[in-house]
């Protein structure tokens, strides 16, 4: 600790003496929350959400209920923040209002998602909070930061639950190699910011300032009070922050405010598919998931959503025991097996104990998933990862895992391998072709599409701003209500940016 904070204090020292003392401009504030919002969106999305058919964290149809008119005054806002017990004060502003108005009004599904999340994530965050006698609410800076999405990644570089940049993350004791990720590790990462959050509280002793410089670094807020002529009050010393670290501070005091009253706004947790009662084994041999999976009868998906941290399904136990966690009652089926788990298909992951190839190529690593079959997409101008994976069906994450992409860059001429059921390689691989004639999927013709193992259904993906009416014109003799009664849907306003839909068009 006394290390830790050595070098803490030894920033701020520098940061007084060669600070730059030119006044930021006062920011936009409209823009930088119009970027929160679509960061929230991708955060999300992009590793909670999963294709139709695989039943693992949300369920496919989420109760969307667009921009309710929430009719709530300022005087109960701040009545319920002043009735919130906790040693960090919440106060009550505009900026605060924006915040909790897009939490409990404009992001209504987004939210549901998160409490679900919330019920895996927060008793790991509570307890290490609790041990380091630290304000609990402190458990709500990973919605801020990463949506409870452990995979994360910023622009700048950070990662996890908690964001941690690569060096801060190493100070803290975190690895970060070619194999693990201990910044996406839920466990070690709330350890690590935990003891990051009681060294800048030994600084700042304002649980306001804290969380700025967590969100910003101390150098920084130092800066911002020493330009403010010594004010220690995140308010007082606001227009002086970074632009991102303003609406930092609203957004925590908004996300404790909505996590605290989503009864009283009608908000209530989707149904997520983690197990709430999980046990560790200590792996001391390198492991693959596949040998676990497949020994287990166990999906992959669920393995990496319990293992993060681990780039590569591999456990790259060589020098020293790293943790597996699983379902407890896996848990106890592993530890029944465990001999015939670690012997399974040993030879064709490691031989001589050794992995099969470098890190550098560890995208070679991978299997294709069982009842799968690869197709192959060539990068196109305009492509991105994500809407490629909306295309196909897939994970984002998976498709990125299975063609070793990192950050989300890709290039023009690059080929993917996407792994599609088996069923339907014909169909996906006619969206190959379609999107490789420089045609949009949304224009092919509805047979080209088609599966011919179901009764010449097509499948549409929705898009954001779809309603059923335009769906429905983009298919000959189909209706709203040909739609609503083919998927089981009672409420038209039911619809979400990447659900699948199933429709029959007519001759």
């Amino acid at each position: 600790m006394k290390v830790r904070n050595f070098i803490i204090f030894g920033l701020l020292l520098f940061t007084i003496v060669n600070g730059n003392a030119n006044d930021p401009k006062v920011p936009d504030f409209e823009d930088d929350f119009s970027n929160y919002v679509a960061s929230l969106d991708s955060l999300v999305n992009d590793w909670h959400s999963r294709p139709v058919g695989v039943d693992l964290v949300v369920d496919t149809i989420l109760d969307s209920f667009g921009n309710v008119d929430d009719k709530v005054t300022d005087s109960v806002y701040i009545e319920r923040l002043s009735e919130i017990n906790s040693p960090i004060f919440f106060p009550f502003n505009s900026q605060v209002k924006s915040y909790i108005k897009l939490y409990t009004q404009k992001r209504r599904d987004q939210m549901e998602i998160m409490l679900g999340l919330s019920k895996y994530y927060f008793p790991i965050f509570e307890e290490a909070l609790d041990a380091a006698g630290l304000p609990l609410e402190l458990k709500y800076l990973p919605i801020i930061e990463s949506a409870l999405n452990p995979r994360a990644l910023s622009r700048a570089g950070a990662s996890g639950l908690w964001q941690f940049m690569y060096s801060t993350g190493k100070m803290y004791g975190l690895e970060v190699n070619s194999y693990i990720d201990e910044r996406r590790d839920p466990v070690k990462s709330t350890k690590a910011a935990v003891d990051f959050l009681s060294d800048l509280h030994e600084i700042y002793g304002d649980w306001q300032l804290v969380i700025a410089a967590y969100n910003c670094g101390p150098g920084n807020v130092n800066k911002a009070i020493r330009r403010s002529g010594g004010k220690r009050d995140f308010w007082e010393i606001y227009y002086r922050l970074p632009r991102e670290t303003r609406g930092y501070v609203p957004a925590f005091i908004a996300a404790t405010y909505a996590f605290t009253y989503a009864e009283e706004h009608d908000l209530h947790a989707q149904d997520i598919h983690l197990p709430v009662a999980t046990d560790t084994i200590m792996i001391s041999k390198p492991l693959h998931f596949s040998q676990v999976t497949d020994m287990l009868n166990l999906p992959i998906e669920v393995l990496r959503e319990l293992n993060p941290q681990y780039r590569r399904d591999v456990i790259p136990a060589k020098t020293k025991k790293y943790p597996l966690r699983l379902a407890f009652q896996h848990a106890t089926a592993f530890a029944s097996y465990e001999d015939s788990i670690m012997d399974y298909r040993r030879e064709e992951f490691f031989p001589n104990n050794q992995f099969v190839v470098a890190p550098s190529k560890a995208s070679h690593l991978v299997v294709a998933p069982s009842g799968r079959e690869a197709v192959f997409y060539t990068v196109k101008s305009g492509d991105v990862v994500g809407l490629i994976a909306e295309w196909f069906d897939v994970r984002a994450s998976d498709l990125r895992y299975w063609n070793n992409i990192n950050r989300n860059i890709i290039k023009v001429g690059q080929k993917l391998v996407i792994y599609v059921p088996k069923s339907k390689v014909s169909h996906y691989q006619a969206i190959a072709e379609s999107h490789g004639s420089g045609q949009n999927i949304s224009h092919v013709k509805p047979d080209v599409l088609a599966d011919s193992d179901s009764n010449d259904f097509v499948y549409y993906t929705v898009r954001s701003g779809d309603n059923l009416w335009d769906i429905a014109k983009k298919y000959p003799g189909v209706t709203n209500d040909d739609i609503l009664r083919l998927n089981n849907i009672s409420d038209a306003r039911k619809l979400k940016p990447g659900q699948r839909l199933k429709i029959k068009p007519r001759s």
